[in-house]
């Protein structure tokens, strides 16, 4: 029988009964002689104990089993948790690559990083991994794959093994990817000999975090980017928000939060910029940032006439539903789309209109001042253009969003030549309801804005 039996961090408190029992129990125990010093009081008189050095666990395992098989009790110690970068798995490797008949079995022990952890406060909060630095047994290829995907991944780092004599220079080598990855004030902690007389912790953060300061016998916990500090404690909390967005309001917000974060390069300035973030909400596509072309503060003049009440017009019905009805109550806008009118398919049948131009031919007349929102046809922003040409009309601005491939970039041309008219346009082929909509709620929700 053979027990690997974890001791936790080196106190007796942290020392489980289970543990306790099988020291107890061991007619042989074997280990790095450094840990006999933690379990003098629980080895048995006549239990026979095998030190050996920090790099011979693989002989360990060996004794173990040579003694198992001699039908002693065997207890193989390691510090921390018997499974985690300790003798569980060479002892067990070494049963099974010898098809050995063997019962074994590992009793937990408290591991450094949960013991690190526990004294930091509340540093394990998310997620987390740990890497071992040493390169005995993993090629350092290996380990810094692992130290880049940790990094990228945002996990709560637990390195063991940080650095010795011989292995000095694999710290400074990850903290410079961290470093490539989380920003410097990163909160870092050096929890040394931990359970320990000589325990000491030291909070630093990851620009500061001084390699020296670092050996064999610490645990180095790296925050990830929403831990701090307060106090002598280090906090990740459970989530990267407070809760989930829940309302409709909340996930809008949230929405345009991570949209920001996220912009290309550009020189747009404030309404222009909401309204592109409008759009690339509206589309999911950040391509629409080179898209958006607006007169200088054309949102801005949109939004205080609509917030004084003014009319809009828009050529088909699709726009006037995806004008946010909240917006039109609160400054009692009125929405106006012509195209059904009556008078408006008489006026398209008897000159040979489109139904939209027949449409917005009408409110030109009705509404002469309004801002119209063309997002569907180009027949009506093309009416709308010549009207203002010919000095027949003078709006508070036009929304040209029209969408597909015939007289679209036509329309589109002739309104950006309307010099002295406040205009905004999605270039090119691209366009549609959604994003005319979206440019009028843009002009609403200007104040709001947090860029």
């Amino acid at each position: 029988m053979i027990k690997v039996v974890g001791l936790g961090p080196g106190h007796s408190d942290y020392i489980i009964p289970m543990a306790t029992q099988a020291i107890s129990e061991a007619t042989v125990i074997i280990g790095y002689h450094y840990y006999f010093q933690f379990i003098a009081h629980l080895v048995p008189p006549e239990a026979l104990c095998i030190g050996k050095e920090l790099s011979e666990e693989e002989k360990r395992a060996e004794i173990a089993i040579t003694h198992a098989l001699e039908g002693e009790t065997v207890v193989v110690i390691g510090s921390g948790d018997a499974s985690i970068y300790a003798m569980a798995s060479l002892v067990y490797q070494k049963v099974a690559e010898q098809g050995l008949d063997i019962p074994v079995e590992t009793v937990p022990g408290i591991s450094a990083f949960i013991t690190a952890g526990s004294k930091l406060g509340a540093i394990l909060g998310h997620d987390f991994c740990c890497i071992s630095l040493s390169d005995l047994m993993t090629p350092w290829t290996t380990i810094e794959k692992r130290i880049h995907a940790a990094a990228m991944g945002d996990f709560v780092t637990g390195l063991y093994n940080p650095k010795s004599k011989k292995r000095y220079w694999q710290l400074q080598a990850l903290k410079t990817i961290y470093l490539e990855y989380r920003d410097a004030k990163t909160p870092v902690a050096i929890c040394k000999q931990l359970g320990r007389s000589a325990e000491a912790i030291t909070l630093t953060t990851l620009g500061d975090l001084e390699v020296n300061d670092v050996d064999m016998f610490c645990v180095v916990l790296i925050g990830n980017s929403q831990t701090f500090a307060y106090r002598n404690h280090l906090i990740t909390p459970r989530g990267y928000l407070n809760r989930k967005p829940e309302t409709g309001l909340e996930i809008q917000q949230a929405s345009f939060e991570a949209i920001l974060k996220q912009l290309p390069p550009h020189t747009l300035q404030k309404d222009a910029l909401w309204a592109a973030i409008r759009c690339i909400h509206t589309s999911g596509d950040f391509e629409y940032i080179k898209y958006l072309e607006t007169s200088q503060n054309a949102i801005a003049i949109w939004q205080d006439y609509l917030k004084a009440g003014g009319t809009i017009v828009t050529d088909v019905t699709m726009v006037q539903a995806g004008i946010t009805k909240a917006f039109v109550k609160t400054y009692e806008n009125e929405v106006v789309c012509l195209l059904n009118d009556p008078e408006a398919l008489k006026l398209a049948e008897t000159e040979g209109l489109t139904r939209t131009q027949a449409g917005i031919k009408l409110a030109a007349k009705k509404y002469p001042k309004a801002l119209f929102v063309i997002g569907n046809a180009p027949t009506a922003l093309i009416e709308i253009t010549d009207q203002i040409q010919e000095g027949l009309l003078s709006p508070t601005g036009v929304i040209g969003a029209p969408v597909g491939f015939i007289n679209v970039i036509e329309s589109k041309a002739r309104l950006k030549m309307m010099t002295d008219t406040p205009y905004a346009l999605i270039t090119e082929k691209r366009g549609g309801s959604n994003f005319a909509a979206a440019l009028v709620n843009a002009a609403f929700t200007l104040d709001d804005a947090q860029l």
